[in-house]
């Protein structure tokens, strides 16, 4: 009883009610149930951590920040007014885009008449396919007077290394968790990275108007996953914003939302301070993202962290203290509302888009000609997934694409890299196979379609893990897996991660809609074709989301397929006749009428190993009158898409990628022999 009552005066300290950025009255509950139930070593820490702010008033997480330190060199560094930067940052459909857009019609980017459709920062045609973003965007509007650059960030921990890059750029987050799932996997790899650059952060609690929400768990679960990643007291000490993106309404209590956004975009000019910058010192921005444009090149994205940017202007370019070389600035822009706009000059602290330089990369530094020294270079978690790309080798080769050679291959793969800081090229043991590694499938696909998109035919293997060794020891990369899955098809979904070597660690229900949300922690390995099993196991119920954890002892042997394939001996055409034979077999990926060549997988074998098989088979004409035709009906084909397949072949198969079409096959270089 002596614990609970410390503990409980602890918590009344802790959060005030007289003040603007009170936390909800569930944190006292929260502490006195959770850190009671914590080992005694560590309710005695967190309890310190948090006895630390029974001495002064809360405040914004910044209000330490903004004083400069004790030793700090004579020239201080001075914080704009007028200017903020922030990052959306969030899980997969938490809802930072649909935010976004929120904003900017409040603050009258676009006309009342304008027709703007939903998620706009999504520009990409396979982002807006898909629902997801990709790549991280600039915008900025302008509230009271004070303009505030805003970047819109990926979600998928796949594109984690976008998030990474533009951390540079911004002083603060807008972390945004839903309120119901509260903090996820991602969520968790974001915040980390945002608490290591030592930003401010705002926490929005989005979607408050769903009918299961819960607001109060989602608060509390941010702040203990705070502690976790071992924030400091300042950072501990955030503002929680409760809003409805697609509403376009926000405020300080769940109950209480005010007709529009005010209150988060008052927090934002309250909570996340301005650019901290050297205006009188020597020319400094750090290029971190790159765009192109078919008039004007290279565009170059970033932050000028001292001195002030000019149009027309000489530069030094430098990748580090020995390598540096000139430039000009033949074009200078900033971001206003939702365009780029032309710029004479750019002062510290502000966000500019330049031109001219026509060799310029990400993680370079644009500094004074005379004096300029570089900045840091950018720094990205290392990639956990490979995959081999090789020229097409099969009979339809250069029906389709327009880009086939290996040079072709060879120049648009080692591009990517431009752009795309987290992937990684590697040459082959052929002259015609590269090794593309990158953070995980989702990562690889997206530029496999791009490709395809872009006229390119080529080959890709299945994916890999990339293993370590450690004192000889061979160690492999681990994810933390969670699942959300109605609580009828749990069994079918334990069992599956069972066999995959997932452990799991953690299991609670979610909401009032019988879901229970199941936590793993399971070898990237078996995490390779899990989407779709999950899937079928749970008749398309369950969500699956993963981030990367660490490298971790092997966990032995997986079994990813059961079945084998079904694959085409001969070349032609396929025909009614010998599909309706062929899909007592199996399961069909082709219909009647379709080419197909020799060593093309057709279908799923219904048994473990492959099958050889005729669908070009034709029913033999005889001189024996029939009374009638026979009817043949034929199962519906199964119709796999790019990620389908990629999450369907094994190690001695290819997907075959061609602007159009997209087909299995064997690799001829590992053909087992086929029954």
């Amino acid at each position: 009883m002596e614990k609970m009552a410390a503990l409980t005066t602890i918590h009344t300290s802790f959060f005030p009610t007289n003040t603007i950025l009170q936390k909800p009255s569930s944190f006292q509950p929260f502490f006195s149930t959770r850190l009671l139930g914590l080992p005694l070593s560590s309710s005695f820490s967190v309890a310190k951590r948090l006895s630390s702010f029974t001495s002064r008033p809360i405040k914004c997480s910044v209000s330490e920040a903004t004083e400069p330190k004790a030793g700090e060199k004579k020239k201080q560094l001075l914080r704009r007014g007028d200017v903020r930067n922030i990052a959306i940052v969030a899980h997969v459909d938490h809802g930072k885009t649909t935010l976004v857009d929120a904003m900017l019609k409040q603050t009258k980017v676009f006309r009342d008449n304008q027709f703007v459709q939903e998620r706009i920062m999504d520009s990409n045609d396979l982002e807006r396919e898909r629902g997801i973003t990709i790549l991280s965007k600039n915008t900025s509007v302008t509230y009271k007077d004070t303009k505030i650059n805003i970047i819109d960030t990926p979600g998928h921990s796949d594109f984690g290394g976008e998030v990474e890059r533009i951390l540079n750029m911004v002083e603060g987050i807008l972390l945004v968790v839903d309120s119901v799932e509260g903090p996820m996997p991602q969520t968790r790899f974001v915040l980390k990275k945002a608490l290591e650059f030592g930003h401010s952060v705002v926490v929005v609690v989005n979607k408050i108007d769903r009918p299961s929400a819960r607001p109060d768990f989602v608060v509390n679960s941010t702040f203990e996953l705070f502690i976790e990643l071992n924030a400091t007291d300042e950072q501990c000490d955030f503002q929680v914003i409760y809003a409805s993106g697609i509403k376009g309404k926000a405020g300080l209590s769940p109950e209480d939302l005010a007709e529009d956004l005010g209150p988060l975009f008052e927090s934002v000019i309250r909570c996340i301070p301005g650019p901290r910058i050297d205006k009188d010192g020597a020319l400094q921005m750090l290029v971190t993202n790159i765009e192109y444009d078919e008039h004007k090149g290279r565009i170059a994205i970033g932050r000028v962290q001292a001195g002030v940017l000019e149009k027309g202007m000489d530069v030094r370019v430098c990748t580090s203290e020995d390598s540096c070389r000139f430039g000009r600035i033949s074009e200078l822009y900033v971001y206003d509302k939702f365009s780029r706009v032309p710029a004479d000059n750019v002062e510290a602290g502000d966000i500019c888009a330049v031109c001219g330089i026509t060799d310029i990369q990400i993680g370079e530094t644009i500094a004074d000609k005379v004096s300029g020294k570089p900045l840091p270079s950018i720094k990205v978690e290392e990639p956990t997934v490979k995959m081999s790309f090789s020229i097409n080798t099969s009979p339809f080769v250069g029906r389709e694409g327009k880009y086939v050679t290996s040079r072709n291959l060879r120049d648009r793969l080692y591009r990517e890299l431009e752009r795309n800081l987290a992937m990684k090229v590697e040459d082959g043991e052929t002259a015609d196979t590269f090794v593309v590694s990158g953070r995980g499938t989702l990562h690889i696909t997206i530029l496999i379609e791009n490709m395809r998109r872009e006229g390119y035919e080529f080959m890709v293997g299945p994916p890999k893990v990339i293993n370590k060794k450690l004192n000889d020891k061979l160690l492999e990369p681990f994810e933390i897996a969670t699942v959300e899955v109605p609580e009828e098809h749990m069994g079918a979904v334990v069992e599956l991660l069972g066999k995959r070597r997932g452990q799991m660690f953690d299991m609670q229900g979610v909401g009032s809609e019988g879901t229970t949300l199941l936590k793993y922690k399971i070898p990237t390995r078996g995490l390779l074709g899990l989407r779709n099993s999950i899937l079928t196991a749970s008749r398309g119920t369950a969500i699956l989301n993963t981030v990367f954890d660490s490298y971790g002892h092997w966990a032995g042997d997986i079994s990813t397929r059961d079945q084998g394939s079904l694959v085409a001996f001969e070349d032609g055409a396929s025909t009614s006749y010998a599909i309706s034979s062929s899909q007592e077999r199996g399961q069909m990926f082709i219909g009647p009428g379709v080419e197909v060549y020799k060593g093309q997988i057709v279908g799923i074998h219904q048994r473990p190993g492959d099958l050889s098989l005729n669908v070009c088979k034709k029913k033999a004409a005889t001189n024996i009158r029939s009374n009638k035709e026979q009817t043949v009906i034929l199962d519906t084909p199964l119709d796999y898409s790019l990620d389908d397949c990629i999450e369907y072949i094994q190690e001695d198969e290819l997907v075959e990628v061609t602007p159009t079409s997209i087909r299995m096959c064997k690799n001829p270089k590992l053909a087992r022999k086929p029954r």
